[in-house]
């Protein structure tokens, strides 16, 4: 369907036509409804290539993540599109598992144009790697970051969460708060294993016991826990950086015939929905997920309108949910 057909339908001009598909601000309102009754009716799709060659601007936005398996990074995308789509834009989503040769293959779509900006999930030690292909075209890092790149960032404070989760657990009465973390590329590991090391010292707590898991996968958090439980001495509490490796650590401590949380309190990281419907239901630190996903989609929307604006790095609150694992 031709914007010619739309014009004649709505009784205006096509130039009329082309500045409601583009938002232009010099539309009467009641002009700009017979305008969009008309697309409706008519069913039309503008032709973007064809406005991406009048603006430079494709309205498309290219968000790296590392693995869209993980429910974290599903709750992200869920904000990133929402708010994307509230402002006009589309995402490209690409489930890079951390590879180079993905990233570097989607990150080309800048230098064409194809994208105006890039939002990525990816391990923190990666995004060196990307600061040459991506150069100077809008960026935001959202979760994990890099402090030495230039470009704003949302997260939250995880070696805050970490350190009050340990003390939480400690005025709980637990005194072997055991840490099961997981892979050390990326930034969150790093500062929640800082936040439990700095809880214990300040506690003189001297039980410090950190299992690594492989991957971030309920099995590999109950492996987790089993070579915990093979120690000299079994942990009365555990607090897992992932709430997928806080429902492996459960389900193993339930195999081993240990009570949750009378013989080991648990507690998960992001605040996974399905974490209240389980027996137990699990004690969490929520992220603010779908939050992170709008807000680096304003911040990058931002510096694709206005390039020079100020870099930015939110920091955005976290909250405990107290649940019967702990």
């Amino acid at each position: 369907m031709s914007i010619e057909k739309v014009a004649r339908l709505a009784g205006v001009s096509k130039a009329t036509v082309s500045r409601v598909l583009n938002q232009h601000p010099g539309v009467r309102p009641d002009t700009r409804d017979k305008v969009l009754a008309a697309i409706n009716i008519c069913d039309y799709q503008p032709n973007l290539l064809a406005r991406q060659l009048r603006t430079s601007q494709s309205h498309m936005l290219l968000v790296l993540i590392s693995d869209i398996t993980n429910p974290f990074c599903s709750r992200v995308v869920q904000g990133i599109e929402a708010e994307a789509e509230a402002q006009g834009y589309h995402i490209l989503l690409c489930n890079s598992a951390s590879q180079f040769h993905r990233e570097s293959a989607y990150l080309s779509l800048l230098t064409g144009k194809v994208v105006d900006g890039v939002i990525t999930m990816d391990a923190a030690t990666c995004l060196h790697e990307l600061q040459p292909l991506i150069g100077d075209a809008p960026w935001v890092q959202c979760a994990e970051y890099d402090p030495a790149i230039a470009a704003s960032s949302v997260s939250i404070n995880n070696k805050e969460a970490a350190y009050e989760t340990v003390r939480y657990l400690a005025d709980k009465g637990c005194r072997r708060i055991a840490l099961v973390n997981c892979d050390m590329r990326y930034l969150y590991s790093h500062q929640r294993e800082a936040g439990y090391r700095a809880a214990l010292e300040e506690l003189d707590l001297p039980f410090n016991n950190v299992a690594y898991a492989e991957t971030v996968s309920c099995e590999a958090g109950s492996q987790a826990l089993q070579t915990l439980l093979a120690g000299s001495e079994r942990p009365d509490a555990v607090f897992a950086v992932s709430d997928v490796l806080a429902v492996g650590v459960v389900h193993a401590a339930l195999e081993a015939g240990l009570r949750v949380p009378e013989d080991l309190a648990v507690v998960g990281f992001d605040g996974i929905s399905f974490t209240g419907s389980l027996n137990p239901p699990l004690t969490t630190i929520e992220q603010p997920m779908n939050q992170m996903g709008a807000r680096s989609v304003q911040l990058l929307v931002k510096r694709i309108r206005q390039p020079h604006s100020d870099v930015v790095h939110e920091v955005l609150p976290w909250k405990r949910i107290e649940r019967a694992s702990s």
